[in-house]
């Protein structure tokens, strides 16, 4: 099965997963939000599957308003739910990749920190499985 995606699609699917790397990012600004970033991106680049495809470029039109971490949280967590929507419409198995993904690259972000993920890092990456699993 073939997907095909809309420009307005891939700028979605571009916004939720590089923008949930930019609220781990921000979530950890008393922490190494460039180290995060820095692991997250490199796990969305190394992403296969049409989702891959998609997220190879990064959103060079993707806006987010980074005055505080709930302006980016929403617009990055409604665009992870319509993500998830609209893949599973298109193709289950490829909704589950961009699911994979995300989570890895998230779990990627929390890798710089000696231990287990502070409480703020925990805490953002139950909102962004939560909204993963809202479609």
């Amino acid at each position: 099965m073939t997907i095909t995606f809309t420009d307005q699609d891939k700028t979605t699917l571009r916004t939720a997963a590089w923008g949930a790397i930019s609220l781990m990012a921000a979530a950890d600004a008393a922490g190494k939000p460039h180290k995060a970033a820095t692991e997250g991106s490199i796990a969305l680049a190394s992403a296969t599957g049409p989702v891959g495809h998609v997220l190879a470029e990064y959103p060079k039109d993707m806006k987010l308003d980074n005055a505080s971490v709930a302006a980016i949280a929403d617009q990055v967590l409604p665009a992870l739910t319509a993500s998830m929507g609209l893949l599973k419409r298109q193709d289950p198995a490829e909704a589950d990749n961009f699911r994979r993904t995300v989570l890895v690259a998230i779990e990627a972000a929390t890798r710089p920190h000696q231990g287990p993920p502070s409480p703020t890092l925990a805490d953002m990456t139950r909102k962004i499985t939560e909204a993963l699993d809202a479609a």
